[in-house]
């Protein structure tokens, strides 16, 4: 008979690496959806009440989100929510816009059936979300966004590129902060919410098509609309 009442417990190793990765996961996701503003320093006592973990973890998902540059070190006095500027967005924008075009044109070329099918798929799912939008809920915006940009996932896969969907995903986390600014402001707003559902519609109809000039060009313009509305108000 064995006995197992003594046995010294041996670390988890794989279930702490979990751990680690759902805390760094929470933490940047507060950072990119505003709940941690721009600029904002971020308190030891407060995280570890949020997030009911200790100090090693913290600094450990820190590390890795100042690598991701969301967070910066000042003066070795702790972390700071890495600041938000018109500079720094119209480059990620730009940028984004130039990746998103390279991945709709080689999914265009690429994408079979199937891929068709996810896009209209996604495409459905979206559509029927739009009541999510009736109330001025943040929880409800990043339900919706969510689904949108499962939709744009959708199309940019049909690349089958890890590169340039590695590329794309980080680009669009360092945009998500200006995303989630034009969202309050204006995605509220029916003008502006049935003028981005016509763009989704032109986009799908010119993907189905295989017209790769024109999906670029309507993804690009698309990707850019929140850069124009914000880059000449008070971020």
């Amino acid at each position: 008979m064995t006995a197992h009442a003594n046995t010294p417990h041996t670390p988890n190793t794989h279930s702490s690496d979990n751990y680690a990765t759902q805390v760094l996961s929470q933490l940047k996701q507060d950072i990119l959806t505003g709940y941690f503003s721009p600029g904002e320093k971020l308190r030891m006592v407060r995280l570890k009440e949020r997030y009911q973990v200790g100090v090693s973890p913290l600094r450990e998902a820190l590390s890795q989100l100042l690598v991701e540059q969301l967070v910066i070190v000042e003066n070795q006095r702790g972390f700071t929510v890495h600041p938000i500027s018109a500079e720094e967005m119209a480059d990620i924008y730009h940028t984004r816009a130039q990746i998103e075009g390279l991945c709709v044109g080689q999914a265009i070329e690429r994408g079979d059936d199937a891929w068709e099918a996810s896009i209209l798929a996604a495409a459905h799912r979206l559509k029927k979300s739009a009541e999510l939008l009736d109330e001025n809920s943040p929880e409800n915006i990043q339900r919706w966004e969510a689904l949108h940009q499962e939709f744009h996932t959708a199309i940019a896969a049909g690349c089958a590129s890890p590169t340039l969907l590695h590329v794309r995903r980080s680009l669009y986390e360092k945009a998500s902060r200006y995303r989630n600014l034009w969202l309050k402001r204006n995605m509220l707003n029916r003008t502006v919410f049935h003028a981005n559902q016509q763009q989704h519609q032109d986009l799908i109809d010119a993907l189905l098509a295989r017209d790769s000039e024109s999906a670029v060009q309507l993804i690009q313009e698309h990707l850019l609309g929140p850069y124009r509305a914000l880059k000449d108000t008070q971020l």
